[in-house]
């Protein structure tokens, strides 16, 4: 049996060699190679582009929607790790264990957008309530999320990394602070709520790892239920998913981690709180699950490869 061509189109930033470094080892598929010196040579990518038979676009949106634009190859299929294609017609969102059939969306698909990570921490507990009829589509929802530097690419990288950096950086800070997060559009949409959440996303002096957290008053929920009702609708929701797991109520630390799941590529939920309050917070490393891994995953599904391959479970 041939093994599936798969192509890097943009290897040399995070994200993209994040993917490489979880298929450079493989020997089930065809990692196809562009010269350095003609990675950005239009033609070149052009024919690279066309024969492969799945393509990695680690690219700025105005990058991967021209290269999209290259593809003259029907059989091609195309997994974005941008913005541009999330909420984009004819794409299927690849967080598979999100809603009903994702799956065999993302199976059949010949374009997947991977999802951005802010949105996967937010869409893993709130779009399985809305799913439920438990979080009503108009609730004001209110969302901040945790990350470290590594999400913002390699100037980010080595700002903090650098031996004379600000000491401004050793404290985490708010940014976005304008409330117009490029990942919102796709928290709105996959979440089924009327409008956007209010979200604010903390940098923090930690290269991976990820903790997104969102809360609810449980008296404007749809039943009323208790935190502990939450975690067992959760619990129910995701059972059986490697890469989606959520943790038994009542056994939470004091603390939450922010670099508890660096450098693996599942996600957990802790569920906190009491009969009036809850507190949901999603555990990932933002490289993991809130990038490469989830990109992984998804080439591993389009191509009938057992999910979890090349990827760091333990």
């Amino acid at each position: 049996m041939n093994r599936p061509k798969v192509y890097i189109d943009g290897k040399e930033g995070t994200t993209g060699l994040q993917i490489y470094e979880r298929l450079g080892s493989r020997d089930d598929i065809q990692l196809l190679l562009i010269d350095e010196d003609k990675r950005k040579d239009l033609e070149e990518r052009r024919k690279f582009l066309n024969e492969a038979d799945l393509v990695f676009l680690c690219l700025p949106d105005a990058a991967a929607k021209e290269a999209v634009t290259l593809i003259d190859n029907p059989k091609t299929r195309v997994i974005d790790a941008s913005t541009a294609h999330r909420t984009a017609q004819g794409w299927v969102y690849g967080f598979a264990e999100l809603l009903p059939g994702q799956r065999q969306r993302i199976k059949f698909a010949g374009r997947v957008a991977n999802p951005g990570c802010h949105a996967t921490g937010f869409l893993s507990t709130a779009a399985p309530l809305t799913e439920l009829g438990v979080l009503p589509r108009d609730y004001p929802v209110t969302c901040f999320s945790l990350t470290g530097y590594s999400g913002g690419g390699k100037k980010m990288i080595a700002e903090y990394e650098a031996p004379d950096r600000s000491p401004l950086l050793d404290a985490p800070s708010l940014y976005s602070i304008g409330l117009a997060h490029k990942h919102l559009p796709e928290m709105q949409k996959l979440a089924g709520l009327d409008s956007a959440p209010v979200f604010v996303p903390i940098l923090g002096d930690i290269r991976q790892g990820m903790m997104t957290s969102v809360m609810l008053q449980n008296r404007l929920l749809n039943g009323s239920p208790t935190a502990q009702d939450i975690c067992e609708m959760l619990s129910s929701y995701y059972e059986g998913q490697e890469m989606v797991r959520v943790l038994p109520f009542g056994g939470e630390t004091p603390r939450l981690a922010t670099s508890a799941l660096a450098g693996k590529d599942y996600l957990t939920i802790t569920v906190s709180g009491h009969t009036d309050q809850t507190l949901l917070t999603a555990q990932f490393d933002n490289l993991g699950k809130g990038a490469s891994g989830a990109a992984v995953q998804n080439m591993n599904i389009m191509l009938g490869f057992p999910e979890t391959t090349g990827l760091n479970m333990d």
